[in-house]
């Protein structure tokens, strides 16, 4: 059995560990993802374990699963800072509708807290030719949503002599009907090419969905998370994009609590997400991760206050989701349906801003492109007849 694990979270790799400790015994066990080499040590105590690989192993996966078929114990964790699988690689996937193609891996960011860098290593960019490979063929295939990601898809192709925004010109030019996903973005590689992105979002195949993350409203608490960018600049990149298209979906990312976040600094940060008002704010509590600069930092926030923070900074953001999607009231247009919901003869779509939109329908409407009315707003999702 191969277990694909992650650990970006202490939370979160607390979860894999107990469910690769409930693996079953009488198969042999290879853990992989960014998991063993974030906390190997843990896990040589914690778990038995036949092999190991890192994250992005590729072809080799189905060699080192015969090796340890063999009986052979397989330790395989360099081979991912070093290289990238193809994109052409044969996959199963769990939404014919959606296709998430990597872009590239790994970063260029040395963020304080961030233990991922230690997995997956230093950028390595597909080139825009596998990528359109990789796009056209999911295309054939019945995909009809595009989702272009990466630790940091801002970084994309700065090794290679390229960026991204001459990736999506690139992808668009793609002959068919279908619509890109363009994923989280960190605001100091945004900042150079800003004008070209901004130029590039204007394709109609572009979702105007826009996931810049801030993680804090104080500069001096970004100064100590190594993000290399200002709370300034942050919201100026926002107001450009703004500027040009008024309706479009802002998604950003906060960390409550990290090392020296004082009173007045977290006060701040609820002060620049109200001015902001993203319509999707991602809130996480701070968790020193193991060899990470900032699990040595002094000034840690106590539990309860950190509790406290997380729950105010998340009242305060669905409240202005709340907010933003009721501007959405009595619109109308086309949704591409890419997802089941929840209640039987549900059907999630998303509109040109990527707002998920619920329609009720008997038939199945997956992959169908559908006009529709909004006829309620919540808190994280629209609500819509079908025209």
């Amino acid at each position: 059995m191969v277990y694909n694990c992650c650990a970006v979270k202490g939370p979160t790799e607390d979860r894999m560990f107990q469910i690769l400790k409930k693996a079953p015994k009488n198969k042999r066990l290879v853990v992989a993802g960014c998991l063993p080499l974030i906390c190997y040590d843990r896990l040589l105590r914690e778990v038995q374990f036949d092999g190991v690989v890192g994250p992005g192993l590729g072809r080799r996966i189905s060699t080192v699963v015969e090796s340890v078929l063999q009986g052979d114990r397989v330790t395989a964790l360099e081979e991912s800072m070093a290289g990238k699988p193809e994109l052409a690689l044969p996959r199963l996937t769990s939404n014919p509708v959606i296709s998430v193609v990597p872009v590239s891996y790994g970063c260029l960011g040395a963020c304080s807290y961030c233990c991922v860098v230690f997995a997956r290593g230093h950028l390595r960019s597909c080139t825009p030719e596998e990528i359109t490979e990789r796009v056209n063929a999911d295309l054939d295939a019945g995909a009809r949503e595009f989702w272009l990601t990466s630790q940091d898809v801002a970084a994309y192709g700065r090794d290679i002599q390229t960026n991204l925004a001459d990736l999506l010109k690139a992808v668009c030019m793609v002959p068919g009907d279908f619509r890109v996903r363009v994923g989280m973005m960190n605001p100091n590689l945004v900042q150079d090419m800003l004008s070209e992105l901004v130029v590039a979002f204007e394709d109609s195949k572009v979702f105007k969905f826009l996931h810049l993350p801030v993680q804090s409203g104080n500069n001096l608490v970004l100064r100590s998370m190594r993000r290399c960018y200002t709370v300034e600049e942050f919201k100026e990149i926002v107001s450009i994009f703004r500027r040009e298209f008024p309706m479009i979906t802002l998604a950003t990312d906060v960390i409550c609590g990290f090392p020296g976040e004082a009173h007045e600094a977290f006060d701040e940060t609820l002060s620049l997400i109200d001015d902001v008002k993203p319509d999707v704010v991602n809130v996480s509590k701070f968790f020193a991760r193991p060899g990470t600069h900032a699990a040595g930092m002094l000034g840690a926030v106590e539990p309860a206050e950190l509790k406290r923070r997380s729950k105010e900074l998340s009242q305060l953001a669905k409240r202005i989701s709340m907010e933003q999607n009721q501007r959405w009231l009595r619109w109308t247009g086309e949704i591409v349906v890419d997802e089941k919901g929840k209640c039987e003869g549900s059907w999630i779509g998303r509109n040109f801003a990527y707002k998920p939109v619920v329609v009720k329908s008997p038939q199945d409407l997956m992959g169908k492109v559908l006009c529709v009315k909004v006829v309620k707003a919540f808190s994280s999702y629209l609500s819509a007849d079908i025209q």
